[in-house]
């Protein structure tokens, strides 16, 4: 087939190159090249502008909306206690849309030149070139956008007072979520539970990718059953 015997060239944009690869794709963009030098995306300069995003910009951006948020939920008559917990519960929530998010659609399975061209964007430029530290936390005008269905559908669980609260504590745990994120892939931990987080991620990353979908925490993978076994477990079978 045409598909197989296409070879990416990386030396030029690769976003419309990997669709050609067919189903020869998910073999591709799980064999990790290790680089902090990331590929360039597109020819035009502004569409790659926009595909590079600073760590520090998520935390910059969003914690101001995230005080807004839970000062708004104050001023509709929460208390403080109730504002933490709606907080704790949105926090919460979030880590089950990581993992979700992560395991159902970043790692769904694509073949066709569109399916292959949106998920690199999406999530397998992320585990082709899992040092790229420019391409790492989710851009900020992508995020606005999410944000919208996200606070409707919050608005339709919740009261006018509890609803901002709820979606602030979401807001700050995709925050912590990414800036984790960044920090597992750049940082150098040298104590729990970050050491262990680290190592966790990694392995997620290099040697079993259809496991290990929580960022923050393996909660949802132990729930779910998609806890990866451990090296010594794994060499025994």
């Amino acid at each position: 087939m045409v598909s197989q015997e296409f070879t990416v060239d990386l030396n030029k944009p690769l976003v419309f190159q990997v669709g050609h690869l067919g189903e020869a794709y998910q073999e591709w963009v799980h064999q990790p090249i290790v680089s902090k030098e990331g590929p360039r995306f597109f020819a035009n300069d502004f569409l790659e502008f926009l595909t590079r995003t600073v760590w520090w910009a998520v935390p910059t951006i969003w914690l101001p909306v995230v005080c807004w948020c839970l000062s708004m939920s104050i001023q509709r008559g929460n208390t403080l206690p109730r504002l933490a917990l709606m907080a704790a519960t949105g926090i919460f929530l979030w880590t089950l849309i990581e993992y979700t998010l992560h395991r159902f659609l970043f790692h769904i399975k694509t073949k066709s030149y569109w399916g292959n061209t949106a998920h690199y964007l999406l999530h397998g430029c992320h585990h082709k070139h899992p040092m790229d530290g420019l391409r790492l936390v989710f851009p900020p005008a992508a995020a606005a956008i999410l944000c919208v269905p996200f606070w409707n559908l919050v608005k339709l669980i919740a009261t006018p007072s509890v609803a901002p609260a709820l979606f602030g504590g979401g807001l700050l745990g995709y925050v912590i979520y990414d800036c984790t994120h960044y920090y597992l892939h750049h940082g150098q931990p040298s104590k729990e539970p970050a050491k262990n987080l680290k190592r966790y991620h990694l392995n997620h990353h290099f040697r079993i990718q259809n496991k290990g979908f929580g960022i923050t925490s393996s909660l949802w993978d132990i729930v779910f059953g998609t806890l990866p076994p451990s090296k010594s477990s794994s060499q025994s079978n």
